[in-house]
Parts: structure tokens; sequence; C-alpha cells
């Protein structure tokens, strides 16, 4: 299926490794000029080279903290006029109530809701007069399921959810959607980080680790990141232009509930 993506503009933040990549990789291969980002200038300048020899499409890696404005002002000088935005940033850890001091919290609403927020806002008048715009926002599961131990990033993300469902009602006139993807269990850098715990927590080996976790999954075993960039790059094709305002569980249909 074509997507009618060819020559589109996308900014993927957060995207040097992991579901960020895997969007930004999706997105190439479609025929999109990705700019990615991330914090460490190496590890990033590496994926756009391999990005670009892999798919053949241009590639402008941009250092920056998109936690700041001036990280974010990066960005939008790299790419004006966007036509994709795939908003994703690194979640807190788990933790418990007793852990979360007045900067912790602060720092995971930077993250996971104002920092989306602000490009949001950078880019959808811009989109929005030029009737085109995908905004795909990475959240997590738990916005729907929240957990004890997750709380601290699903308050942040559930707060993005929000913001982007309230927009998304004014913008589909103009033939902008905003969604949100909705991981679980996907075979990426933070799930090894889960595993990491797990074992930590409980003496189990790497492997008996993942098999504990996969068991968990409806389709009993973790889903892979081409799965979620394709998911990705659907949600910013021509097709997909009377879906907005949704939230997308990939997850191996784990969710035990209706909506």
């Amino acid at each position: 299926m074509d997507l009618g993506l060819t020559g589109r503009k996308a900014i993927v933040c957060a995207s040097s490794q992991g579901l960020g990549l895997a969007c930004a990789q999706s997105l190439a291969r479609e025929g999109v000029h990705v700019v990615l980002n991330g914090r460490h200038a190496g590890k990033l300048r590496d994926a756009a080279v391999e990005l670009s020899r892999q798919t053949g499409q241009p590639v402008v890696p941009v250092c920056a903290d998109i936690n700041t404005a001036a990280g974010r002002q990066l960005l939008i000088d790299a790419c004006p006029e966007p036509d994709i935005l795939v908003n994703n940033n690194v979640g807190p850890p788990p933790g418990s109530l007793e852990d979360w001091t007045p900067q912790v919290w602060a720092a995971a609403v930077e993250a996971n809701m104002m920092a989306p927020i602000f490009m949001i806002q950078a880019v959808l008048p811009g989109m929005r007069k030029r009737r085109f715009g995908r905004i795909v926002s990475i959240t997590s599961a738990m916005v729907k399921s929240p957990r004890p131990h997750m709380a601290l990033s699903t308050t942040a993300r559930t707060g993005l959810t929000a913001f982007a469902k309230a927009v998304s009602l004014e913008a589909a006139r103009d033939n902008v959607t905003l969604n949100q993807l909705l991981p679980e269990r996907i075979d990426s850098p933070r799930q090894e980080f889960m595993v990491a715990k797990l074992m930590s927590s409980s003496g189990l080996s790497r492997d008996e680790a993942r098999a504990r976790v996969a068991d968990s999954v409806a389709a009993k075993r973790f889903g892979t990141l081409r799965e979620f960039g394709d998911a990705c790059a659907f949600l910013c094709s021509e097709q997909a232009s009377f879906i907005s305002g949704q939230n997308l569980q990939v997850d191996g249909g784990s969710s035990p509930g209706l909506l």
C-alpha cells in the first residue's frame, strides 16, 4: 500500500533508538524526509547515517534536549514546515508515592506532557494553514490502565492525551490529525530496562525474566519495533485522514477493556 507520504517532512523526537527510531525508519521507508533527534551526538549521528543508508532518504540529525525551549527551537529551525510530528520522550522510572518529590513531579510533567504540548503548539498552526498534518504522540498503555508503580508517568501522559483530544476537534477540519500510540511490551531498550529491574528484584536470569514478561502478553511474545513503527506510519498516511483523537494500543491484544 502506498501511504501517500513521499516527499513529506517529519520531526521525530527522541529518535536515536527504540520506539522513536522505529517510527523514523518506517516513515523514511515511505519516502519521508526525517529529522532525527537525540541528546547524544555520536549515537544520533550514527543512527542518521545508517537510516539514510537503509532508505536512501535524506536524514537530518538534530542534537537537542526537547525538555528545553532552546532544544525545541533547534528542531523547528531544522524543519520549519513539518508535515508530521512524532512526539516521544524518555519516561520516568517506576516508583512509589513516597519517592515522588515536587522536583520529580515537575520533571515528569515537563518531559511527558509540557514538552510535547509545546511542540504541538509550534507546528499546528502551519499544518492547518497548509491543510495537511499528522501528529502522533507515543504515550503508554497505562494511560488506559493505570498502575500504582507507573502513576508518575501515567499522570503526565494522560494530561497530554487530554490536550491532544481537545485540539483534535478543531484541527480535523483542516486535515490535521492528532493520535496517540500506546505501546506495551515492545522489544525496545525501554523494555530491556524493565526486564533488568525484574531480574534485580526476583533473581531471575535474563531469559527467564523475558519469558515471564512475554507470558503476560496475550500474544505470548514481545511486539517488534517494526510493527510499532509501521503503526505510526499508517496513522501518518493519507488513508488515515479520517482517524483523529484516538489512542491506538499496540500491545499484542493484552488490554482487558472494551475502550
